[in-house]
């Protein structure tokens, strides 16, 4: 599972580079090139919204691998074929990216049959880590790529990566049963009701999904852990975005911008090693709060244009406060219905995928009428007041008296 998350990271960070530099090079067009750049993230939201309870009726394996072969078609198709026409291009990625919730969904839900108890919110810091350390990988060797051969070969790397790894999958994984929805679940209480619950679970996939969402955004736990989760990730996207726009307002060259961009996902990388590996469960959960607001703070001073090396600091701080998230793991879990446990880690995905593939759009109108510096201290300010007013859900007050019935795995295994 961790060798499935590092070549879906690797994969993902070639393509999106890949495809920026491609449609640059061709368009010479900075909106088409900030288009480029967000094909693989906004589309996650109708997927996601749509597809998910997906993760939870088919059995985990299948889910994952074909979610992965589907990734790797566009990197394949625009890698052997770059002439194709830009808007072609985008609309391939961006009907492969509605899949990608389903499998990140199939993934994170199967964490918990593997690991239990602190194991889990050990394993998930575990997935946090490869991730942040294959997107600093990523743009490394992806650079490296890059100055040696066109883009299409760096796209061509996305794709067979990410078709590497649905082999891995189909050959590493064991087999297990969908969760939900499948005829090797139907009981013979089903039976004796007139096959009222397989009717159910026959019920079109879309519909399934939806009243699964209903069914998860209507329980005030879920609800506000979600929102913990989304909401600092979103306004510390928008503050990402303003990145090489800040690094210009400084009179400085665009290609400057690199230490920038690796400040925050070093950060992350630093801040989830850290938190995970010293701090015992209370004290992950205790931190949550600090940390969430650690994440804004810092990106107050850039109202005052801070020099490169200080700015470095500033977005380093706000990535290491990205493992408040580690302090939610386990409440989440807590909170949820075991039938819907994939679905619901496939609509957390979805909610910061989604928010982070428009929270730039909002992040530049903010930079054209203030300066980038002013952009991204009202996004650290933003963080810091969806802390305060999200504070029991962090502190964990406002969970504790978590629904009738939505007991996950990880409370019972307690």
């Amino acid at each position: 599972m961790a060798a499935a998350m590092f070549m879906y990271v690797l994969g993902f960070e070639f393509e999106i580079l890949g495809l920026s530099v491609l449609v640059f090079t061709q368009t010479h067009s900075a909106f088409w090139t900030a288009l480029a750049f967000s094909a693989g993230f906004a589309p996650q939201a109708v997927g996601g919204a749509l597809f998910t309870s997906l993760a939870d009726r088919l059995p985990p394996r299948l889910v994952i691998g074909t979610g992965l072969l589907v990734r790797a078609v566009p990197g394949l198709v625009i890698g052997l074929r770059p002439g194709l026409p830009i808007p072609v291009m985008l609309a391939l990625v961006a009907a492969a990216a509605t899949t990608a919730p389903v499998f990140t969904a199939a993934l994170s839900g199967l964490l918990p049959e593997v690991l239990d108890g602190d194991r889990y919110v050990l394993g998930r810091s575990v997935f946090s880590l490869i991730g942040s350390a294959t997107q600093l990988a990523g743009l490394g060797a992806g650079g490296a790529i890059l100055a040696a051969v066109p883009a299409r070969w760096l796209l061509l790397a996305a794709g067979g990566a990410l078709a590497a790894n649905a082999g891995l999958i189909r050959l590493g994984l064991r087999a297990r049963p969908a969760r939900a929805g499948g005829s090797a679940r139907r009981t013979g209480s089903a039976r004796r009701t007139g096959g009222a619950g397989a009717a159910g679970r026959r019920r079109g996939l879309v519909r399934d999904t939806l009243a699964g969402h209903a069914e998860l955004l209507t329980n005030r736990a879920v609800r506000g852990l979600l929102l913990a989760q989304w909401l600092p990730a979103w306004f510390a996207a928008g503050a990402e975005s303003l990145i090489v726009a800040y690094t210009g307002s400084l009179g400085r060259p665009a290609s400057a911008a690199a230490p920038l961009l690796a400040a925050m996902p070093a950060g992350m990388l630093l801040g989830d090693l850290l938190v995970a590996r010293l701090c015992p469960p209370a004290a992950r959960r205790r931190l949550a709060f600090p940390l969430v607001v650690t994440m804004g703070v810092p990106l107050l001073a850039m109202s005052f244009r801070p020099p490169l090396p200080l700015a470095a600091l500033a977005l380093l701080a706000c990535g290491a406060g990205f493992a408040y998230q580690l302090g939610l793991q386990q409440a989440f879990l807590d909170c949820l219905p075991e039938r819907r446990r994939g679905q619901a880690f496939g609509l957390n995905t979805t909610g910061l995928m989604g928010g982070q593939g428009l929270t730039p759009a909002v992040a530049g109108a903010l930079a054209g009428a203030l300066g980038a510096g002013a952009g991204m201290a009202v996004a650290g300010a933003a963080t810091v007041a969806a802390a305060l007013a999200l504070r029991g859900h962090f502190t964990g007050r406002g969970t504790r008296a978590a629904q009738p019935g939505a007991t996950g795995p990880g409370k019972r295994r307690r």
